[in-house]
């Protein structure tokens, strides 16, 4: 995307193509503008037109650019935060409601792929949390016993029985989650966007926003070459954001990620490797991920980024740990490899932020975008319909803080996954 063969790598090779769209130019008027491309920001603005609301959504570079585009495709429920933790992070008032929001968020993505007959590789078999020693299977477990005493369909796997789904005896267990799964993160966000379109939203990419003013009681949102008047602007930025919202950015501490993609396996090794698949993590503190993809692909990734001299600790790592994890895949080639930014919160919880009258957005989503952009992208949606307050909504209003040596921590994080990647799995 944008000439860069590292920005979003199998994703952009392997999704169908995105609507036609071009910047904006001239003068235009709407009842709600949506400033990025991304998940939530073509969720709200599918939803809106679907109820004859006129929207126009703007994007800075094309549709799926930032993370929509690059992640890893993992349809998580939840976020990293515990259950329990959530009504001590965000109030009682807004905790269990946001719990159960994100909790069972991945539906409502499996809805829209249905009704919007969306080619995406939906995979709906569940995830698995893998545990690293002891101290990971202590943690799942004590993830599970939270989620079970909500109801929700998670079940605590043995070594045995998570070695037969994986192919690997690397972990003593594993929390099988089948409210989550997978899919193709950059043809779900293209698939949205055809969807938004053909309910009569109005997408143009290539335009980024300058400047927001306002007069005669209208929102003045102006790109390079056109300006639209709109009632309510929703931002929907999040990590990627720059020009009149960058305290958004401002506000997460960035965190890069890659993945590579191996050649499609034969059908002996997709028979032992993730058969059923399942989309993986495990609990190590520099965390790996791994999910196949509908051609029998292994996308592999973690913490890093594919620049510098990151390209070859981290692909040279990646061979070892591989090779480890499943010896019978040989000497693995990779044939796609990428890499983005993840945008982290102190808490490691989603915000809510208000920039002025009618001017809306949530951000912060802690690498788990795929079913929380989705369903805070409706959640906006639905309260500029006037049918939730603001009360109504399910997170608490912040105000924007940036944290404390953010440029220092995320210098740390680059340099420190490669050390750690360097050192790793030569033993």
């Amino acid at each position: 995307m944008l000439d860069d063969q590292r920005s979003h790598g199998l994703w952009e090779r392997t999704a169908p193509a995105a609507p036609s769209t071009l910047p904006l130019r001239g003068s235009t008027s709407s009842d709600v503008v949506i400033v990025g491309g991304g998940y939530t920001g073509l969720s709200a603005a599918l939803h809106l037109a679907e109820r004859g609301v006129d929207v126009v959504l703007l994007e800075a570079a094309e549709i799926g650019f930032g993370g929509a585009g690059r992640n890893v495709g993992l349809i998580n429920a939840g976020m990293w935060v515990m259950p329990d933790d959530f009504p001590k992070e965000l109030g009682d008032h807004y905790g269990e409601r946001a719990l159960d929001l994100l909790g069972n968020g991945p539906y409502l993505v499996r809805e829209l792929i249905e009704k919007h007959d969306i080619a995406c590789e939906l995979e709906t078999n569940g995830t698995l949390h893998c545990a690293v020693g002891d101290k990971g299977l202590r943690e799942l477990e004590e993830r599970a016993r939270q989620w079970q005493k909500r109801g929700a369909p998670v079940t605590l796997l043995d070594a045995a029985e998570t070695e037969r789904r994986i192919g690997t005896s690397a972990y003593s267990g594993a929390l099988l989650d089948m409210r989550a799964g997978t899919l193709q993160p950059l043809a779900y966000a293209r698939g949205l966007a055809h969807a938004a379109i053909k309910a009569g939203a109005k997408i143009h990419t290539g335009s980024a926003v300058i400047e927001t003013s306002e007069a005669d009681g209208k929102k003045i949102v102006k790109t390079a070459e056109g300006e639209v008047h709109a009632d309510w602007i929703i931002v929907s930025t999040d990590a990627y954001s720059t020009g009149p919202w960058a305290q958004i950015r401002r506000e997460q501490v960035h965190l890069p990620y890659f993945n590579l993609a191996t050649k499609p396996l034969s059908a002996n090794l997709r028979g032992s490797v993730l058969p059923n698949c399942e989309g993986c993590w495990d609990t190590k503190e520099v965390l790996s991920s791994f999910r196949m993809d509908k051609a029998g692909r292994l996308v592999f990734g973690s913490v890093g980024a594919l620049r510098g001299t990151g390209i070859d600790i981290h692909t040279s790592w990646a061979r070892r740990s591989l090779k480890r994890l499943f010896p019978q895949l040989g000497d693995v080639e990779f044939e796609a490899e990428w890499h983005g930014k993840i945008g982290m919160t102190d808490n490691a919880l989603p915000r809510f932020h208000k920039f002025g009258r009618n001017v809306i957005g949530f951000s912060g989503y802690n690498g788990r975008g795929i079913s929380p952009g989705t369903n805070f992208g409706k959640v906006l949606a639905r309260h500029i319909l006037g049918e939730i307050t603001e009360e109504d909504l399910p997170l608490p209003l912040t105000t924007v803080m940036e944290p404390g040596f953010r440029t220092i921590k995320e210098a740390y994080y680059e340099a420190g996954a490669q050390i750690a990647h360097f050192t790793g799995e030569r033993f």
